[in-house]
C-alpha cells in the first residue's frame, strides 16, 4: 500500500495501538455493474465489494525466552538478551546510574518497589512477540504482582552491552564534568544483586570484574545477601582504584517480624555476619534501613537495636528512609497489612492517600528520631538517603580533549 505512511511512534500514528497486523486481502466482484473512477478504469458498483480476509499463516517464527531454570516451588529463570544495562539518570530520573543484572526478586518483599520494573519488561516482552498471552498472564501473575517473585529475568551475556555502556558513561563524564564526575553508579536498585539466582548465574560478579579494571568511578552496592561476601577479592581491588560503598540492606533485627513483610529473604544475624567479614577485609560497608515502615519498625526500641547491631558488626554508617507506597506496591503490601497489621490499614490509607511518599510532618520526625541515633552510636550524622554514595577520592584526570 504505497500511500499507507505512519510516524515512526505509535503504529500509523494512533495512540494505543501496539501493533497492525497486515492480512491478504481479495476483492471480488459479483455482477457486471460497474462505476468509473476518476482515471477512467471500472470498479465495481456499490454495495458489490466482497472482502473476506483470506486466512494466512503466520511467517513470524517463534522467539519464546529461553527458560534457563526452575525451582520446586515454581520459580522459573528466563533468559534475556538485554542491549544496555547501565540506566542514566536521564532515563530513570535519580541522580546516580544503575546497574540490575536480574529483573524480580526471589526474595519477595512486600514493601518492594521494583515490581514495576518486572511489570514493564513483561509488557515489553508481550508487545515484541515473544510472550504469547497466555505467558503474558503467566508472567503478571493473578493478582499482577506475583511473577515478580516467581518468573525471574537473567540478563545472559550482558557484559557487551555492560561495554558500550561504559564508554556512554565515560564520555557523559568527559561532557560535564562538574556536574557528572560525582554521579555513582549503584548495582541492585531494582533487584537484589545477590539473590539465590546468582550462585548459578555469577552475573554480579562478572560485573565486578569488569568495574574493577576501570579507574575513578564511584560505585554503591545495595544487597540483603550474605553471598556478597564472596566476592570481597573483587570489592578490595574496585576499592583501591574507584570509590566503594556496599549497603547491607535490613529493616529489623526482629526475626518474627522480618518473617511476615520478607517472605524468603536472609535472616538478620546472616546479614550482620556478612556486614562485619566486609568490614574486617577493609570494605567500606554500612546499612541501608530502608523502607522504616510506619507504625511496625520506626519505634525508638526497635531501631535501638539495629542501629547497635550495626556497630557492634563494624558498619560505618547507616542510611534509613521511610516507606513509598507507590501503585505497584500497594497491591502486595496493603494486603499484608490487613492480614497480618489490621490495626494499622486505616492509618496507612489516610497516610498515603494520593501519595506515594510518607507525610512530610512524618519524615521529618523520623530523620530526626535517625540522626540522634546516628550520633549516640557514634555515625556519621546524614540527611538519610539523600547523602549515599559521597564521593571520597579524587576523581581520576581524564583526557580532556583538546
Amino acid at each position: 500500500m504505497p500511500r499507507l505512511w505512519r510516524w515512526t511512534g505509535a503504529p500509523i500514528g494512533v495512540p494505543g495501538v501496539r501493533a497492525v497486523r497486515m492480512g491478504e486481502v481479495r476483492v471480488v466482484n459479483h455482477d457486471a455493474t460497474t462505476l468509473r473512477r476518476y482515471d477512467g478504469q471500472s470498479i465495481p458498483g456499490p454495495g458489490q465489494l466482497a472482502l473476506p480476509l483470506a486466512a494466512v499463516a503466520s511467517s513470524r517464527r517463534s522467539v519464546a525466552l529461553p527458560i534457563l531454570d526452575q525451582r520446586l516451588r515454581g520459580t522459573k529463570f528466563v533468559s534475556l538478551e538485554p542491549k544496555s544495562v547501565l540506566n542514566s539518570p536521564q532515563q530513570t530520573g535519580v541522580d546516580f546510574w544503575s546497574l540490575n543484572p536480574y529483573i524480580g526478586c526471589e526474595f519477595g518483599c512486600t514493601y518492594c518497589y521494583a515490581r514495576y520494573a518486572h511489570r514493564y519488561a513483561v509488557e515489553r516482552a508481550h508487545d515484541r512477540g515473544r510472550l504469547s498471552d497466555a505467558e503474558f498472564h503467566e508472567f503478571r501473575g493473578p493478582h499482577g504482582w506475583e511473577a515478580f517473585e516467581q518468573r525471574i529475568f537473567v540478563k545472559e551475556r550482558l557484559l557487551g552491552a555492560l561495554e558500550a555502556d561504559l564508554r556512554r558513561y565515560f564520555r557523559s563524564l568527559s561532557a560535564s564534568v562538574g556536574q557528572s564526575a560525582s554521579l555513582p553508579i549503584v548495582i541492585g536498585t531494582a533487584t537484589d544483586p545477590y539473590q539465590p539466582a546468582e550462585r548459578r548465574f555469577r552475573l554480579t560478579r562478572g560485573i565486578l570484574e569488569r568495574l574493577a579494571q576501570c579507574e575513578g568511578l564511584n560505585v554503591g552496592i545495595i544487597t540483603k545477601s550474605p553471598l556478597i561476601a564472596r566476592d570481597t577479592d573483587l570489592l578490595r581491588r574496585i576499592q583501591e582504584r574507584s570509590d566503594l560503598e556496599v549497603l547491607i540492606s535490613l529493616n529489623t533485627v526482629d526475626v518474627a517480624l522480618i518473617r511476615q513483610v520478607e517472605a524468603r529473604s536472609p535472616m538478620p544475624a546472616v546479614r550482620l555476619r556478612a556486614l562485619k567479614r566486609l568490614a574486617h577485609a577493609g570494605v567500606r560497608v554500612g546499612l541501608i534501613v530502608a523502607p522504616v515502615l510506619p507504625g511496625i519498625t520506626d519505634d525508638v526500641p526497635h531501631l535501638e537495636a539495629l542501629f547497635q547491631a550495626a556497630r557492634e558488626a563494624g558498619a560505618r554508617f547507616v542510611h534509613a528512609g521511610p516507606l513509598r507506597l507507590y501503585s505497584a506496591v500497594r497491591d502486595r503490601f496493603l494486603p499484608m497489612l490487613e492480614e497480618r497489621f489490621p490495626h494499622l490499614v486505616a492509618r496507612y490509607r489516610r497516610a498515603y492517600d494520593g501519595r506515594s511518599g510518607a507525610p512530610r510532618d512524618y519524615a521529618r520526625a523520623l530523620a530526626a528520631r535517625i540522626k540522634k541515633l546516628q550520633a549516640r552510636f557514634g555515625f556519621p550524622v546524614n540527611e538519610g538517603m539523600a547523602d549515599r554514595y559521597g564521593r571520597r577520592l579524587t576523581p581520576a584526570q581524564r583526557d580532556l580533549g583538546l
